[in-house]
């Protein structure tokens, strides 16, 4: 079927912006068929790259039902041709003004064209064979020659919103565990002042309750790391942070940095290193203490006890494996000197410490919880 006309009917006037369109309208598209519904869902979801609202979406879904078949077809008919009275029906009851309003929104955004017949009229002409040869009305032809561009802008929208989820995944898990850390310090005499500190995470839960966006994001992270820090520092510089009664007789006050037993409290690991000073661990978690055959000063020292105690708790290779891939070896060596902790209230260590890397896999957990819990415990 030709397209005779690209010229809008009454006082609308011709405009270079119309022109473009009508000539990207008539581009051949990177793909000759596209399921109309798939198409819809995902400009549905690169929305705002195209500038349309969800009413403006309303109205091209009350279009795309006018149109008979599943896929737009390069070689077939896209022009529909409803009244007003028809697509309002469709809209959901939409005003007439309304309707008129969101379709210029969908021609201005290049998502559909409109061809106008001499009267300003939509329909359309059929032959002898019921065929359609002429028809006026809306085209949606440019959405089949941009599904692509379309497609992208949808994935790229994704990808921000994932970005977006996880910034704001790892905000609340730094706030949550600076704050625990911090009631903890707090209630047991740790560290001196806290006030400054829960002022801050205070003014960081408020700015959090706001929809922010990426970058502002990125702000409130290193924020949020560095209360974190100050924290551990706080509980670092503690007398009182050995990990056992044996060690409450050594302190931790000797500033030089040879000291060895300030590696309790801090220690530059690779990997995935826990948001909680070793000392802390130790703390919350003595029974693993009298399977390593010297004081645990490093990170790798637990992970190797862990790696022991836990074929004695049950827990497969595999599942410690899996562990140590998906949480990091340190933030897993922590765990399993939790579940040991509490290993005669657990059934299944194997499989609690299994569900516990899926969350982990899914950004739900994080051990500074459960060491908190051990230690009000105690």
């Amino acid at each position: 079927m030709d397209v005779l006309t690209t010229t809008p009917f009454g006082q609308r006037p011709v405009t270079a912006g119309l022109m473009e369109r009508a000539a990207l309208a008539q581009r051949p598209p990177q793909v000759p068929h596209s399921d109309k519904w798939e198409l819809f869902r995902e400009l549905t979801t690169a929305r705002l790259a195209y500038g349309v609202t969800d009413r403006d979406l309303t109205v091209l879904n009350a279009l795309l039902s006018f149109h008979p078949d599943k896929n737009l077809s390069d070689n077939a008919s896209l022009i529909v041709f409803p009244s007003n009275r028809s697509l309002a029906e469709r809209a959901h009851g939409m005003a007439e003004s309304t309707l008129r309003r969101h379709l210029v929104a969908l021609v201005r955004a290049g998502i559909i064209a409109r061809h106008d017949s001499p009267n300003g009229k939509r329909y359309a002409a059929r032959d002898r064979a019921g065929e359609v040869t002429r028809a006026f009305g809306f085209d949606l032809r440019p959405l089949l020659v941009q599904a692509g561009q379309i497609a992208q802008a949808a994935q790229a929208a994704r990808d921000a919103a994932e970005r977006l989820r996880r910034l704001r995944e790892d905000v609340s898990l730094l706030k949550r565990d600076a704050a625990k850390l911090a009631a903890w310090g707090a209630e047991t005499g740790q560290g001196g002042d806290w006030s400054a500190v829960e002022a801050d995470l205070l003014d960081q839960h408020r700015a959090f309750r706001r929809k922010l966006s990426a970058e502002a994001l990125e702000e409130l992270r290193g924020r949020a790391q560095a209360v974190l820090k100050t924290v551990q520092e706080k509980l670092c510089k503690s007398d009182n942070m050995s990990g056992s009664d044996v060690q409450n007789e050594r302190h931790l006050s000797n500033s030089k940095p040879e000291d060895p037993d300030l590696e309790l409290c801090s220690e530059e690991t690779k990997g995935e290193a826990p948001n909680l000073p070793l000392a802390v661990v130790l703390k919350a978690c003595p029974d693993i203490l009298p399977y390593a055959g010297d004081q645990i000063r490093h990170w790798h020292q637990l992970v190797g006890v862990a790696a022991t105690v836990r074929g004695m708790m049950g827990i497969s290779p595999g599942a410690w494996e899996e562990a140590q891939r998906v949480m990091g070896a340190p933030v897993a060596a922590v765990t399993v000197a939790g579940i040991l902790q509490r290993v005669d209230q657990i059934k299944s260590p194997g499989g609690y410490l299994r569900a516990l890397t899926r969350q982990a896999q899914d950004h739900a957990f994080s051990p500074g919880p459960m060491i908190m819990a051990l230690l009000r415990s105690r």
